[in-house]
């Protein structure tokens, strides 16, 4: 199959490949460019796990092609942290809050959480439910991770900051 060069500005740097035309962004991102921090789960859109930011919209990455973002500006989970390694302030309440288990589904939450946060800065519970909605989480029955975003946003609003 022939390949073609595909050319993403991810996490702030342009990555360029080759990749085959069908091959998913969550494929590329894992597979060519070393970033392993998106999950792959169903691969059906169902999941959730491999929510990354398309141009700042939460996207699934087993849903399009690496081919069709060329261009375009991805960030996945790597991209939440400071280059120094310090966690964002989304993350540090994910980790206060015991959002995680597993950690399986924990990128695709930061990932729909980070969305919903850049829309909506003051979000509600139900929000935060809604936004998180379509990510599957079979270890923490989810209180604790619509408590980290709550917690979050909170913490932002009084900082004045983003999350």
């Amino acid at each position: 199959m022939k390949e073609t060069e595909v050319s993403i500005i991810v996490n702030g740097r342009r990555r360029s490949a080759r990749v085959p035309p069908r091959m998913t962004l969550i494929d590329c991102l894992r597979d060519a460019f070393g970033l392993c921090g998106s999950h792959i789960g169903c691969e059906q859109g169902a999941c959730g796990a491999c929510t990354v930011l398309l141009d700042g919209e939460a996207v699934r990455a087993c849903l399009i092609f690496a081919v069709q973002v060329e261009g375009q500006e991805v960030t996945t989970v790597e991209g939440l942290a400071a280059d120094d390694g310090t966690l964002s302030p989304l993350q540090e309440a994910f980790w206060n809050h015991h959002a995680l288990q597993c950690g399986y589904c924990t990128s695709g939450m930061l990932m729909a959480a980070t969305a919903l946060l850049a829309e909506n800065p003051r979000p509600s519970e139900d929000d935060i439910r809604a936004a998180i909605d379509g990510n599957l989480c079979r270890c923490t029955g989810y209180q604790q991770i619509v408590e980290a975003i709550a917690d979050a946003a909170e913490q932002a609003g009084r900082e004045g900051e983003h999350v």
